[in-house]
């Protein structure tokens, strides 16, 4: 990290005369030494390359939910997903009607979704009723119940973590349970975690009338709780790379800064990342209720202290990543401007915010420090579990043989469709018109054709006799 801020340096005022004026990126340049205000985002394609597989399994995990609700209306949450989801099959009329409604996903969406990944969700004549229905498969009930063990393996690091968070809200340390339900994948908590962690953990949390959640001292917290992640990675590259003129002032309130490909670093943007990097600022676990915010110094320092904040909570996370909407439900605990995309793009070298989901709607803030060519550095077992979902959905149709299951489904294709016309069009997608020819897909939707190898997978003998 000493050489990266080393690099950082204002060149020599000889140098700094002869150098042209660079811009900040593309369409932007000035002469001024501090940070711009507004800066455009510059897309990194391994963070937008995640978001592209993490739209798969956004609708993997909804559809799943859906199922398990439409097969238990009335059982707790997570009640059923840990484990035995694999048996559970419900009527596909049933979870379409719950995908429209709930999803804004037509049934023909559905349908297509599901033959797309065939090794994730079975469709089947049920024996007895004569009408579709849908189940997930044994791999993708094994990959369902490997994170939930991963989950429960690591609860003491999850009720660690929970407990940072609420440090991070000084001067009273509490937060709305809402808040942190909707957190709580990103966490790794269990969606049972108000029972188990913190109402089963009443010398750690106190769970309030109103809906908030509270941190309660205790005698074996370890010496380092307030210690922010980056402080630590400061001192271990301290320990391990120091040498004598190294630039240790430099290092000492430094953030690790890797810009996305194509960011455009010009000689003034240069000059004020160095005046940056060397302003000093409190921790973001201290109270700073009672200081004096008048000072133009002492505002730069508070906006340090909300990078620091939010660089801290993004390490508190599972796969270090989370979205702009769940962040900014902890903007007034984080000392974080109401303006905080804007904000956020100030410092594109510590973080990155991804558009890819939802047509642009959704936000995901990635921690760069974290990642190195789209792969997290840092693994664990429940970002490993997670990419055993990923695999899954990522294994392409043409390997499956779906023979098997086409045939079983007998005039479910018209159901699957919502009408005779969308079975058509899925019949004709994933069968072939009466030529047997399959229509032509673009390459975008490449992976959406259904062709049989000759190979049996394992999907249909399981199910299927």
């Amino acid at each position: 990290m000493l050489r990266r801020i080393a690099a950082l340096r204002p060149p020599p005022l000889r140098a700094a005369a002869a150098a042209p004026v660079g811009g900040v990126n593309a369409g932007y340049s000035s002469k001024s030494t501090s940070l711009p205000q507004k800066q455009k985002r510059v897309r990194d394609h391994a963070f937008d390359g995640i978001m592209e597989v993490q739209k798969r399994v956004r609708r993997f995990l909804a559809l799943h939910a859906l199922l398990l609700y439409a097969a238990a209306p009335t059982a707790p949450s997570g009640a059923l997903s840990a484990g035995g989801s694999g048996a559970v099959s419900v009527a596909f009329s049933r979870l379409g009607a719950l995908s429209r409604r709930q999803l804004r996903l037509a049934p023909i969406d559905a349908g297509h979704f599901m033959l797309r990944h065939p090794y994730a969700f079975h469709l089947f004549l049920h024996p007895v009723h004569r009408i579709l229905h849908v189940r997930l498969t044994p791999r993708a009930s094994a990959a369902l119940r490997l994170e939930a063990d991963a989950i429960s393996s690591l609860r003491p690091a999850a009720i660690l973590r929970l407990r940072k968070l609420l440090l991070l809200a000084p001067p009273h340390h509490r937060l709305r349970l809402e808040n942190i339900r909707i957190l709580r994948r990103d966490f790794g908590l269990p969606d049972d975690f108000a029972e188990s962690i913190i109402q089963s953990n009443p010398t750690l949390f106190r769970l309030t009338s109103d809906g908030f959640v509270e941190f309660v001292p205790s005698p074996d917290d370890p010496p380092d709780l307030t210690v922010a992640a980056v402080e630590r990675s400061r001192e271990r590259h301290y320990r391990e790379h120091r040498a004598p003129g190294a630039g240790e002032e430099d290092a000492r309130f430094a953030f690790p800064t890797r810009f996305p490909p194509g960011f455009k670093i010009g000689k003034y943007f240069r000059i004020a990342v160095w005046k940056w990097q060397r302003l000093p600022y409190a921790s973001p676990y201290a109270d700073v209720s009672g200081h004096d915010l008048r000072s133009l110094e002492a505002q730069r320092r508070m906006e340090k202290r909300a990078v620091a904040a939010v660089h801290e909570l993004l390490c508190l996370t599972v796969e270090k990543r989370t979205t702009l909407e769940r962040l900014a439900l902890f903007r007034d605990a984080l000392g974080v401007p109401k303006k905080i995309k804007e904000f956020l793009l100030k410092y594109q070298g510590i973080f990155y915010i991804s558009t890819r989901g939802n047509q642009g709607k959704l936000h995901t803030v990635f921690l760069r420090e974290a990642y190195y060519k789209g792969e997290l550095l840092d693994s664990n077992e429940i970002h490993d579990a997670r990419r055993k979902q990923e695999e899954l959905l990522l294994m392409s149709p043409e390997k499956a043989n779906l023979d098997r299951m086409f045939t079983s489904m007998g005039r479910g294709w018209d159901e699957l469709g919502g009408g005779r016309r969308g079975g058509a069009e899925l019949r004709e997608r994933f069968l072939g018109d009466a030529g047997g020819r399959k229509r032509k897909i673009d390459a975008a939707a490449a992976d959406d054709d259904g062709a049989d190898s000759g190979e049996d997978s394992g999907v249909e003998s399981l199910y299927i006799e």
